[in-house]
Parts: C-alpha cells; sequence; structure tokens
C-alpha cells in the first residue's frame, strides 16, 4: 500500500498509516449524500453483554447493557466516502492529534470537512439503531466527538519492517481507560478480513478480562465506555487499523449523564470544546428546568400543595450539574 505524500504539518510523531488513498484537496473531492436506505448495513440486533454479566450493578451506568458483539452498520460504500473525507489536506492538517494515549487520532473534521460522516451518524435510522442495541435513547454528544479517527499502523517512519502497536493481539492500540462520555459507538474502518486479533478488551468487576472479537470493515461495537474499564487490542495481517468512534449522550435530560472532560481536553482545541460542552451542558439544563415548570404549574394548578422538599433536591441537582460543567472548563 502506498504512502501518504507528505508528513501532515500537525503530525508530532514519526509515523505514517499506511492507507490506500493518498492525501487530497478537500476541495476535489464528491460530496454523496447520505442515504440510509443505501449505506446502512444493518440488519438484526447482535448479541449483548449486559452489565450483570461483566460483574458490574446494573445500576451504575444508564443502561444495563455493558457491550455488544460485532454487527454490519455501514455499507462498504459509505466506508469509503467516509475515509474520502478523511483522508484529505486539509483534515491531516487541522484535525491531526497525537498523544501518549494514542498515538494518531483525527477529530473534530465533522461537519466542515466530512458533512458525509456527519449526517450519517446525526441520521434519525442510525440513533435509532445505536439506540436500540445501548437500551437506552441515545443522541451524539457534540460534534467534535462525531467520527472520531483512531489510526494504527504497522511500520513506523524510521524503522520499516518493525510493528508498532500490532505486534501481537495482546498489544493495545489504547491504554486501559474509561470513556468521559456514557456511551461510544466503535466502526471498523480498515479491511479487517486478514487481520487476527483487534478485539475490545473489558475489565470484569472481579478484574478479569473478556475479549469482544473484532469487527469486519463497516461494522461496529457499541460500549457503555463511561462505566467500563477497555482498551482496543491491535491486530496483525492488515497494514492498517483504523476506526471511527463517535460518542453518544442520553436524549432524556432528566437521565444522570456523569460525562467529564478528562480524556478529550488534551486532544481537542479548546475554543470548540468549550463552546460545544457550554452549549450542550445548557441544552440539557434548559430541558430539565422546563420540565420541572411544567410540572410545578400542573400540581399548583390542580390544588396540590408545593411539594418544597422535591423542589430543593431539584435545585441542588442542578446546583452538581452547573458545578460540574463549570469544573470541566480549565482556562489555559
Amino acid at each position: 500500500m502506498a504512502e501518504v505524500d507528505s508528513r501532515p504539518a500537525a503530525h508530532k510523531f514519526d509515523i505514517k498509516p499506511i492507507i490506500k488513498e493518498k492525501l487530497s484537496s478537500a476541495s476535489t473531492r464528491s460530496r454523496p449524500a447520505f442515504q440510509p436506505d443505501t449505506h446502512l448495513a444493518y440488519r438484526e440486533a447482535p448479541k449483548v453483554l449486559g452489565m450483570k454479566d461483566i460483574g458490574l450493578p446494573e445500576d451504575v451506568g444508564i443502561s444495563p447493557i455493558a457491550i455488544s458483539e460485532p454487527f454490519p452498520l455501514f455499507t462498504e460504500e459509505a466506508v469509503n466516502i467516509m475515509r474520502g473525507e478523511i483522508f484529505t489536506n486539509e483534515v491531516w492538517e487541522n484535525c491531526m492529534h497525537s498523544t501518549e494515549f494514542a498515538g494518531c487520532q483525527l477529530r473534530g473534521h465533522c461537519p466542515k470537512y466530512a458533512p458525509f460522516m456527519y449526517d450519517a451518524w446525526t441520521n434519525p435510522k442510525t440513533l435509532a439503531i445505536v439506540s436500540k442495541i445501548a437500551g437506552i435513547d441515545l443522541i451524539p454528544m457534540i460534534d467534535i466527538d462525531i467520527g472520531n479517527i483512531n489510526v494504527s499502523v504497522q511500520e513506523p517512519l524510521k524503522n520499516p519492517g518493525k510493528l508498532v502497536n500490532q505486534s501481537n493481539d495482546d498489544i493495545p492500540v489504547t491504554k486501559w481507560h474509561v470513556d468521559s462520555y456514557p456511551f461510544v459507538c466503535v466502526v471498523m474502518m480498515s479491511d479487517a478480513s486478514q487481520m487476527i486479533g483487534g478485539e475490545t478488551a473489558v475489565k470484569t468487576g472481579s478484574g478479569e478480562i473478556i475479549k469482544v472479537r473484532g469487527p469486519q470493515m463497516g461494522s461496529a461495537v457499541v460500549l457503555q465506555g463511561r462505566h467500563i474499564t477497555h482498551q482496543a487490542l491491535a491486530a496483525v495481517g492488515g497494514a492498517e487499523r483504523i476506526t471511527m468512534i463517535t460518542s453518544f449522550r442520553p436524549r432524556d435530560p432528566l437521565v444522570p449523564d456523569s460525562s467529564v472532560l478528562t480524556s478529550i481536553r488534551p486532544i481537542s482545541d479548546h475554543s470548540e470544546l468549550y463552546f460545544q460542552w457550554t452549549e450542550y451542558r445548557v441544552e440539557v439544563l434548559q430541558g430539565r428546568l422546563q420540565i420541572m415548570l411544567d410540572m410545578l404549574r400542573e400540581h399548583h394548578r390542580a390544588g396540590n400543595p408545593t411539594d418544597v422538599a422535591k423542589i430543593k433536591e431539584f435545585l441542588k441537582q442542578q446546583e452538581e450539574w452547573l458545578s460540574c460543567t463549570n469544573k470541566e472548563i480549565v482556562p489555559v
């Protein structure tokens, strides 16, 4: 497979993905529209592991579902269109991040540079699929965490022939971690037909490790990542391992949401991140306040006494919500 033409300016490490595509300008790419009837490959619900199946209480998270088996989500055509959107000079120059946690990430490209990808993840039919498998109605977290791309390669620039992050299926692509957000959906964007390994490893409540087999191209895994310690394991047999991760939160503003920015802050443009974070938190607060206001008025009109204890409990919860919102905004 051909290497990319030149090292992107934002690339901080001496590695490049070995990919089919050469980087080109986004202006030269066609802009097909996402069509769910054409581009979704989903047929039936996959098997899932519940929180109790991995030794965790069901009330730890926002759903009794822990992780799904891989299932077809996007067609090969859809994946190739998405690959075309991310392998552009604009994306690699403006959206590339390298950290100790993950050596090569692309994020913040939706919707500006990847409108097809953005439309795919925000389409009602896609959301219905992810929500059904997760066991709770979900919506994308914030735009900056739609279609986050992790790139793992077999060959470093300075040491051809030596594997990077992919020497066997016990070598991690990412470190053990919990996610910053309630749920994630991880999609394989590489041809995995010749890969061995590539599983998602999950730690159980007793500390044992369960491996969920790696998906094929276009297939996905849904994971309640905020409350489950996990990592992506490497694979051999393919020159690349490119995965796309989209984060989700509950649609219902009254459902508890323990989102933070711990792992997101170091790999994001702070101005854009804090705008989107504050916007989402205020929108949720608005929803909660409107529900409370409607209930308060309804009870009063019905001649019921004002439930002071309930009001104070609600207000305390919103104080905690605002406190967490403020705490996660760390000035540079």
